[in-house]
């Protein structure tokens, strides 16, 4: 057998150990997959006296990362350092070095992809990322490889555990946001400052790279809609439910005629369909295929050996083609690099969804009247009302709305001058729904 491929680390954290440990314990195996072994060799770390959850005996660790980047020794870097400026700077200069790369990094990807892999192209080297979206799963590959024949319709997920932990919680055992939120950061599905989960930044990071793979178009994440779940409310759950819909935390991405639709946002789910039954922190996607139908991709989203799983398939991919003629490599995303597509991206407002409103109006005749008015006005029809008997401790009642599918724009005026009514308390709460059919 060959000698063994030499790789060198950028941050041995979670998910570096979680690769080392798989390395180490499989390293027969994934010799005999990728025709060689593969040696993590050095390692660049913040403290390199911090104690490691995995066996460093072998690996020489370092504070300083060009030991890393620009060793002879070298043939792959990993990249789990996170963050994204100091990645990209040590990437790229990666690349100039001759170095493969292999990162988990969604945000260096979502923001710096398209350089780092036009520099990659150039200079012949691959550039790996499929723990960079939904952990294990391997969504990227059955994107760019097992879909291939395909034309890739729309796809959605439920790409950020945290987030999904959280509803599951608020649905499950009825907590309101807040106190689902703290469960998460005390089990540490959560971070201390949890913005980009709950706003949705981290859900729009993976979007951008799925679409991209997806639908062979430039990295483009300064044009993904997102909104975030901190609004949603106990009772909202409670709604949808009663009506037979989950709320899921959602990254979709669909092919429209007139362009992309790129969103993240919570939506009602019908009961029925698989993915609004995956619970806790766990991550899903479902992609709608021409040829192949509806699959749906169901896994761990995080985790040190789930993550660490993806990196060394990552690893064991780039190895078997350290001998292929860069040409005849998987192109980085999935599409030839002079074969993207410039497909415009929609803006929201032109995108058409159903909704639930939930309403709180005062407890008087022709209330509901003057509601339907406005929606007639804008061409919205119902689909279901839950109107709540009046409790006598409030002095506003809900009303719960389906309506049917609206472009996003006639919703917003509806909206404006529904709360515009006097009848009408407080804001609309609005939620999108998405059959997934």
């Amino acid at each position: 057998m060959l000698e063994a491929v030499k790789v060198g680390v950028l941050g041995l954290g979670t998910v570096g150990s979680g690769a080392a440990s798989i390395l180490s314990r499989n390293a027969d195996e994934i010799a005999r997959r990728a025709g060689r072994g593969i040696q993590i060799s050095v390692a660049c770390v913040r403290d390199t006296k911090k104690p490691r959850a995995c066996d460093i005996s072998n690996v020489v660790l370092t504070e300083d990362a060009n030991q890393v980047v620009c060793s002879t020794d070298i043939d792959i870097v990993l990249e789990l350092m996170g963050g994204t400026e100091k990645a990209r700077e040590l990437v790229l200069k990666a690349i100039d070095h001759g170095k493969h790369v292999v990162t988990a990094n969604k945000a260096l990807i979502a923001y710096h992809g398209n350089e780092i892999f036009q520099r990659a192209q150039e200079k012949g080297v691959s550039v790996a990322f499929e723990a960079a979206v939904a952990g294990g799963i391997p969504i990227i590959k059955a994107l760019r490889e097992g879909l291939a024949a395909n034309s890739i319709e729309w796809l959605a997920g439920i790409i950020n555990g945290t987030g999904n932990f959280i509803l599951t919680e608020m649905g499950d055992r009825g907590r309101d946001f807040g106190a689902a939120l703290k469960d998460a950061q005390q089990l540490g599905y959560a971070e201390a400052d949890p913005t980009f989960d709950i706003q949705g930044t981290d859900a729009a990071h993976k979007l951008t790279i799925l679409a991209s793979v997806a639908f062979g178009v430039p990295l483009q994440l300064e044009k993904v809609y997102t909104e975030g779940i901190a609004e949603i409310t106990a009772k909202d759950v409670s709604y949808a439910a009663e009506l037979g819909y989950r709320i899921k935390h959602l990254g979709i991405a669909k092919r429209t005629a007139q362009g992309l639709e790129l969103r993240v946002h919570p939506a009602l789910i019908p009961q029925r369909r698989l993915i609004a039954n995956v619970d806790g922190v766990m991550n899903a996607v479902v992609v709608k295929a021409d040829a192949l139908g509806p699959s749906l991709y169901y896994g761990p989203g995080a985790g040190a050996e789930p993550t660490g799983s993806a990196v060394v398939a990552d690893l064991v991919d780039v190895v078997r083609a350290l001998t292929s003629d860069p040409e005849n490599r998987v192109p980085h995303l999935a599409f030839q690099p002079d074969a993207l597509s410039d497909i415009p991206v929609l803006s929201m407002d032109d995108v058409s969804t159903a909704y639930y409103l939930r309403i709180h109006v005062l407890d008087r005749p022709g209330v509901l009247a003057d509601v339907t008015r406005i929606f007639a006005v804008h061409t919205i029809s119902i689909e279901a009302i839950i109107q709540k008997e009046p409790q006598s401790d409030l002095a506003s009642v809900p009303i719960v709305i389906l309506t049917h599918q609206v472009n996003e724009q006639n919703m917003k005026c509806a909206i404006s001058e529904i709360e515009e009514l006097e009848t009408v308390t407080g804001e609309v709460m609005r939620i999108r729904l998405e059959t997934l059919s």
